[in-house]
């Protein structure tokens, strides 16, 4: 199901912390990709649709440098991305093996790639920074992907920091890290997120007010009260 711009500009203005804490109301406790960082300071919130690429160990009559040249390649790969879409890629957290290099990132970025995901390492950091994709990772290896990774698939179910992502599931990502949101919560998310942010902001406005946390956070009934007031 695409995801309409409507839907992308609510999620914009939504932190992953607030969009963690309702899934995790939901019963949704794994929905945070461990070890996706942001590449450089400043990178903004932005919204996706997961297109997931998968790697494996590396096997050696597999995993060459002949093999970037194969049908099933990254290079085949990143031809097949949509614009708009997140590019999340299942690296295993392996960290001593870049799975993209500056090409690879400006073609992604000519293509209209939102975002990259991963919980690997890029290569070629001067050179990935100058094409401006932003990316989440765990930071930089000098060695290239087949040092240490096979790729072997795109548009298939993935891991990516311990989290299980679809294609196009929808990928929220900001300073904290990359949130996964299944389709199935969509609407829900979409729904209750918004409420949630205003709330906080009244009740972080209420603490610089000098309030004390008991009873504001979270609210007793009669400080729901005040903020359902505050909202009339």
């Amino acid at each position: 199901m695409p995801l309409d711009s409507r839907a992308i500009e609510t999620l914009k203005a939504i932190s992953t912390a607030t969009i963690t804490t309702i899934l995790l109301k939901k019963g949704l406790r794994n929905v945070w990709m461990r070890g996706t960082r942001p590449i450089r300071p400043g990178q903004p919130r932005l919204v996706g649709p997961a297109f997931t690429l998968r790697f494996v160990p590396a096997r050696e009559d597999l995993a060459t440098p002949a093999s970037w040249s194969n049908p099933i390649s990254t290079r085949a790969a990143i031809e097949a991305m949509p614009e708009g879409c997140i590019t999340v890629v299942d690296a295993m957290g392996v960290t001593d093996a870049g799975i993209f290099g500056d090409i690879l990132c400006a073609r992604m970025a000519k293509r209209g790639v939102t975002a990259l995901i991963t919980d690997g390492v890029m290569r070629d950091v001067a050179g990935v920074l100058s094409t401006g994709l932003p990316i989440w990772c765990q930071g930089a290896a000098a060695p290239p992907s087949v040092g240490g990774l096979t790729f072997v698939a795109w548009q298939q179910p993935i891991g990516c920091g311990g989290v299980a992502v679809f294609p196009d599931d929808i990928v929220v990502v900001d300073d904290d890290g990359a949130v996964l949101i299944p389709q199935a919560y969509l609407d829900q998310v979409l729904a209750e997120a918004p409420e949630q942010e205003r709330m906080e902001a009244w009740i972080m406005n209420e603490v610089e007010q000098g309030a004390q946390l008991p009873g504001l956070y979270p609210m007793n009934a009669e400080t729901k009260a005040r903020y359902e007031a505050s909202k009339k």
